[in-house]
C-alpha cells in the first residue's frame, strides 16, 4: 500500500513576517492630522511594545492609501501628489537623513548638503529620489520643492534636521506621490505636507532603535482599518496603553 506523504501548509505570509521591528502609526480617522506612535519589537511571545508611545502629526489633509509592502486597498482615500495626505499601509524603511556628518544610529545615514533635494516633479526621471545637485546638474532639479537642507534654505528649518525615508511609492509612479518622510517637526503638532512628525528627542531615540537587520517596517492606519486588518497582516494588539 502507497501512503500519500502528507501536505503540511506553510505558515500564511502576512505583509509583516519578516519584521522584527515595526513603528506603529495610528490616527482617529482619514482626515485626522495627528497620531499616535508606537514601536514594537518581536520576541518569542509575539509583539512586545518597546518604550512609551508618543503623538506625532501627519498631513494636513489627513492620511490615504499609499504604495507600500501591503496588499492594495480601496476602502479610502489614494495618495496622489500633492494631496497632503500621509500615505497610509505598510512601508520599509529606508535610509536616515540629517543635516549632520554622522548621526548615532545602525541606520544607513545620508549627510544632506545644500545641493541636496529630493524631487517631487512626476514628469521628472529623478521622481521620489533624493539628489545632489552638484552631481545631476541644477537643471535637472528644476521645479522641485524639496530642499534637503531646510536650514540653509527656510531660515534655519529644522525639520529635515534628522529623519528617515518612508519607502512610500518605491517604483516611483509619476503622480502617486514623493518624499515621504518621518521628521522633526518645527513646532508641537502642527501638520505636515504628508509626512510624520515628532519631537527631536523621540526621532533620536528611534534611530538609536532602528537596525537594519531587524527588517523594520513602518505602519500608519487609521483606527478602524487597523483593527480591521490587525490580525490578518499579523500587526501588533493595540491596548489602551499603546493606542
Amino acid at each position: 500500500m502507497v501512503i500519500a506523504p502528507l501536505c503540511i501548509a506553510a505558515p500564511f505570509a502576512t505583509p509583516v513576517h519578516n519584521a522584527r521591528q515595526l513603528i506603529v502609526v495610528t490616527a482617529p480617522g482619514w482626515d485626522a492630522t495627528n497620531g499616535h506612535l508606537q514601536a514594537f519589537e518581536r520576541t518569542d511571545g509575539g509583539w512586545k511594545a518597546h518604550d512609551a508611545g508618543f503623538e506625532v502629526s501627519l498631513g494636513r489633509s489627513g492620511s490615504a492609501w499609499g504604495i507600500g509592502v501591503h496588499p492594495q486597498q480601496t476602502d479610502g482615500p489614494q495618495k496622489q501628489e500633492g494631496d497632503g495626505r500621509s500615505p497610509a499601509g505598510i512601508f520599509n524603511i529606508g535610509p536616515a537623513f540629517g543635516y549632520a556628518e554622522h548621526i548615532s544610529s545602525q541606520m544607513p545615514y545620508q549627510p544632506m548638503l545644500a545641493s541636496s533635494y529630493c524631487m517631487d516633479v512626476p514628469a521628472s526621471p529623478l521622481y521620489n529620489q533624493i539628489v545632489d545637485a552638484s552631481k545631476v546638474g541644477e537643471a535637472a532639479v528644476k521645479g522641485s520643492t524639496e530642499a534637503m537642507r531646510l536650514d540653509l534654505h527656510n531660515n534655519g528649518d529644522r525639520r529635515y534636521r534628522e529623519g528617515f525615508v518612508i519607502e512610500h511609492n518605491p517604483d516611483a509612479a509619476p503622480g502617486q506621490g514623493s518624499c515621504i518622510f518621518a521628521h522633526l517637526w518645527r513646532q508641537p503638532g502642527e501638520a505636515t505636507a504628508g509626512c510624520t512628525a515628532m519631537e527631536p528627542e523621540r526621532m533620536s531615540a528611534l534611530l538609536a532603535w532602528l537596525s537594519p537587520q531587524a527588517k523594520p517596517l513602518f505602519v500608519l492606519l487609521p483606527a478602524a482599518q487597523y483593527q480591521r486588518l490587525q490580525r490578518s497582516w499579523g500587526l501588533p494588539q493595540l491596548s489602551e496603553t499603546t493606542r
